[in-house]
């Protein structure tokens, strides 16, 4: 036999030791990192048709998981390869195996704080395909969840917010209510038509929409008709709601003032969001939650809404709780703290609502200008016009002249002509009608605010620029940018004006607007010697306004107070000079159509008050705003 070299053997050896080895060496084995990478787009998506899935099919994992997340369709998930690495030693020694970590992120809800977790996969190397495998199982997705199981999320609702007052009184909290409505299931057959007619026209809502809202709705379904405090007895009696088949009265609280008309344009109301705010909330508001719809319920809707909490955890097929994964405690609204007085506030409210028509009333604390109450009449239908009507605010509007004369170099006692008439650029004006003829002539500038003489002021329109009729107003907070934390408006006095319509404008006619609020704010500021910025929002504090050009001097105020006490003292605003501590103030009427029917105005202030109340339709400011005032000062609590 052919004896074969040492050397030649021992390469046969090595080379049939190497062989086997080889195929499966870590060299020959792809990176897995493709494959993680594919599983984590997976998970994200639920779409496994990229990814080599084992033990179940590609299909099959995305219905198991589908089914699983099912109440997470449509969060927004993220899921990042973090890792993967080579397994020293993998369960099968044939087959290569590898671990992949990836971190899942859950955008539950508009708040900074996520539902996120890393979990584990193991990769094996399938020799025959060529490619890694992944081995599927749930808890890949979540941690710790198995076949069968499910996860889901409870909500833990947030407490509204309260609205606060002065001295920290609920001026809306949350007060008991019942819901009215059609329980269907308790409808007799062939009466749902009946009921649904008959609880709306008791309701007084629609009775064909209700019925066939009723109809619409699901055969287990209530079907609310109306809201009501739950006092509604006062206005639908519950033996009423009873007699009709299928009804049913549901106990719940809602955020509410002390009653329906309390200042509600101000404060505003909480339903239901409509589809246009839940649309514009991009998914931060959902159907069916209590959002503020008005007012500043809804301005400050973020901060008294606060924030929902949720509980995330895996469940049973029985719908029994396996385990806790997650909880994002809620967070309580917050507070939110206004000036209004409740007791000034229900005050003012009983007094437009005797004027009738378009009315309002404010009164203001001068020495820090809180907004004490803010009251618009029965007739606005909701709307707010102590605080964002904008109406001519006639002869109250002198003060302002008078401040703007005062700076042009005259004092109280400086000598004025009051004739009947005046003409202005071919544009003639006069007096009101009963203006006392003792007053006319030369006469004092105080006696021509205590009158009322419209040529006076008229006439100094024509040595003078509009700019400094502007400037005058912004000095006594009116022609300010409004700060008061909620929806304002406080006046508007253009600068640019000439001729008669300056002249006009002189006298609170013209182009000049204020609001009642605006006009409260002027007796503020010369009852507190310096320019008043009105805030009727204490907590958040408002950002400041506009400061005036020319600021208020306690000088100037001092000489504004003393007129407007001769108004009172023997003046258009007599009938207001028993009251005690001492009143100053004036009053105004601006007519405003060619039929002249006319604003009736008075501003007035008494110690560390303010008032001015606004009638859209009277006889005259003293005669029909004055006793709103007056009746506002002797009415106050003591």
């Amino acid at each position: 036999m052919q004896r074969v070299p040492r050397y030649a053997l021992t390469g046969a050896l090595l080379a049939l030791a190497i062989a086997p080895l080889s195929a499966c060496s870590p060299a020959a084995v792809p990176d897995p990192r493709p494959a993680a990478e594919a599983l984590a787009g997976a998970l994200a998506t639920n779409d496994f048709s990229a990814v080599h899935v084992t033990g179940t099919g590609a299909a099959d994992a995305a219905t198991l998981l589908g089914t699983a997340l099912e109440a997470f369709k449509d969060i927004p998930r993220t899921t990042t390869l973090l890792s993967v690495s080579m397994d020293p030693e993998p369960v099968d020694a044939k087959q290569p195996s590898a671990t992949a970590v990836l971190k899942t992120v859950w955008d539950i809800d508009s708040t900074a704080k996520d539902w996120e977790y890393e979990t584990t996969a193991r990769l094996s190397f399938d020799a025959e395909a060529d490619a890694w495998a992944v081995p599927f199982t749930p808890e890949m997705s979540v941690p710790g969840l198995e076949t069968g199981q499910y996860v889901a999320y409870k909500t833990t609702k947030a407490a509204r917010g309260e609205i606060r007052g002065a001295d920290n009184a609920a001026l809306v909290s949350n007060r008991a209510v019942v819901r009215i409505g059609i329980n269907k299931p308790e409808v007799p057959g062939g009466k749902l038509e009946d009921s649904a007619m008959k609880l709306a026209k008791l309701v007084d809502i629609d009775p064909a929409v209700y019925a066939a809202r009723v109809r619409a709705a699901g055969d287990k379904a209530f079907v609310e008709a109306i809201v009501l405090r739950d006092d509604f007895e006062r206005t639908v009696t519950n033996e009423a709601v009873e007699a009709i088949p299928g009804t049913l009265v549901k106990p719940d609280v809602l955020p509410l003032a002390p009653t329906r008309s309390f200042a509600r344009p101000i404060l505003g109301v909480v339903g239901e969001a409509t589809a246009e705010i839940v649309d514009q909330s991009k998914g931060t508001i959902k159907p069916g939650t209590l959002v503020g719809l008005s007012g500043v319920q809804a301005q400050y809707q973020k901060e008294l809404a606060g924030s929902n909490g949720y509980t995330i955890s895996t469940y049973s097929t029985d719908r029994k709780p396996v385990e806790k994964l997650f909880e994002s405690p809620a967070v309580d609204g917050a507070n939110l703290q206004l000036t209004m007085d409740l007791e000034y506030q229900d005050l003012a409210q009983k007094m437009v609502d005797g004027a009738g028509g378009t009315a309002a009333l404010v009164a203001i604390r001068p020495s820090d200008g809180a907004v004490l109450a803010a009251a618009s009449g029965p007739a606005d239908a909701g709307l707010n016009t102590a605080m964002l009507g904008k109406f001519a605010p006639g002869s109250t509007f002198k003060v302002i002249t008078a401040l703007a004369m005062l700076r042009g170099g005259k004092t109280p006692t400086s000598t004025v002509k009051c004739p009947a008439t005046t003409t202005v650029d071919g544009k003639s004006f006069k007096n009101y009608n009963g203006y006392p003829s003792a007053a006319l002539g030369t006469i004092p500038l105080s006696e021509a605010i205590a009158q009322s003489c419209n040529t006076v002021f008229v006439n100094a329109s024509t040595s003078m620029k509009a700019a400094q009729l502007t400037d005058a107003a912004g000095a006594l907070g009116l022609a300010a940018e409004a700060a008061t934390g909620a929806a304002s408006f406080l006046g508007s006095v253009p600068s640019t004006s000439t001729g008669t319509e300056l002249a006009a404008n002189a006298i609170g006619q013209g182009v000049v607007e204020a609001s009642a609020l605006g006009m409260a704010t002027v007796a503020a500021s010369v009852a507190a010697g310096k320019t008043v910025s009105p805030h009727l929002v204490a907590d958040p504090a408002p950002k400041a306004g506009t400061a005036p050009a020319k600021p208020l001097t306690a000088i100037e105020a001092k000489a504004l107070k003393s007129m407007m006490a001769e108004v009172v003292d023997h003046g258009t605003l007599k009938d207001l000079r028993t009251l005690r501590p001492a009143v100053f103030g004036k009053s105004g009427t601006a007519e405003y159509d060619s039929e002249r029917n006319a604003h009736a105005w008075v501003i007035a202030a008494q110690g560390d008050l303010a008032v001015a109340a606004f009638v859209k339709d009277g006889s005259g400011g003293a005669q029909t705003a004055g006793p709103l005032v007056k009746g506002f000062l002797t009415g106050l609590p003591k």
